[in-house]
């Protein structure tokens, strides 16, 4: 079964590619994906990586959250689903 992870506080240089690089140490990532704006396509700060199976997640979990990234404190948690939200007008 995947676990997927939640990572914020990321750099603005972060892409894809070396958000998986961070995490492919821990077990096998089957996917990595940094959260964009829409429209200017820049990083909002967080992204989502997702491990093949829940040890593997666990373990990023325990040992990246916290630790600095081109200066920056990662925080690291297991994804939760996404909330219901009120339709803008």
């Amino acid at each position: 079964m995947t676990t997927k992870v939640y990572v914020g506080n990321l750099p603005w240089a972060v892409t894809d590619d070396k958000l998986k690089e961070l995490f492919s140490s821990y077990g096998e990532v089957s996917e990595a994906v940094v959260i964009k704006n829409k429209f200017t396509k820049r990083s909002k700060g967080f992204g989502f990586v997702t491990f093949s199976d829940e040890g593997s997640a666990a373990k990023a979990i325990s040992e990246m959250d916290g630790k600095e990234v081109e200066g920056r404190a990662l925080k690291v948690t297991e994804a939760r689903p996404m909330e219901e939200r009120e339709p803008r007008e």
